[in-house]
């Protein structure tokens, strides 16, 4: 959705409010246009500071999010399994790992069935892994879905 709407207003600062880890997905969402991510659990606390901060145009991400992107400067292999896949990628282990079908996650994302299937495969492979057991097990466990 905000690549869409990014498309369509380039110019209109978008602050994420998510429920999902801001270390899992903040990235993700400025990579893809975002001018902000904040988690709920830290919305009480920083929701004003991360509005004005996007309306002067300028970044936003937590003060522990800005401390451990920086202390990753510079380190390889530090990254999680899942940085290495695509947005599109992502998301369809995202949906695959919450128990959705290969023909549901089609008709969802409006692709094939077979296109799915392949962006499995790519998933799998990437992340060295066999199937979707193992799968949604590192889903699981690091968090990336709620």
């Amino acid at each position: 959705m905000l690549l869409e709407l990014k498309e369509k207003r380039p110019d209109l600062p978008v602050l994420i409010l998510s429920m999902l880890p801001e270390d899992q997905f903040a990235i993700r969402a400025l990579q893809a246009g975002a001018a902000g991510y904040i988690s709920k659990q830290n919305a009480p606390d920083e929701l004003v500071r991360a509005i004005r901060r996007v309306l002067s145009g300028r970044k936003y991400v937590s003060d522990a999010m800005n401390e451990k992107m920086l202390n990753n400067l510079g380190t390889t292999g530090s990254q999680p399994l899942h940085a290495r896949l695509s947005n599109r990628e992502f998301q369809v282990m995202c949906l695959l790992a919450s128990g959705k079908t290969v023909k549901k996650i089609a008709d969802e994302l409006y692709l094939s069935a077979k296109t799915i299937g392949t962006y499995r495969a790519r998933i799998l492979e990437k992340m060295n892994m066999q199937n979707n057991t193992e799968l949604i097990r590192y889903v699981v466990e690091n968090h990336l879905i709620g």
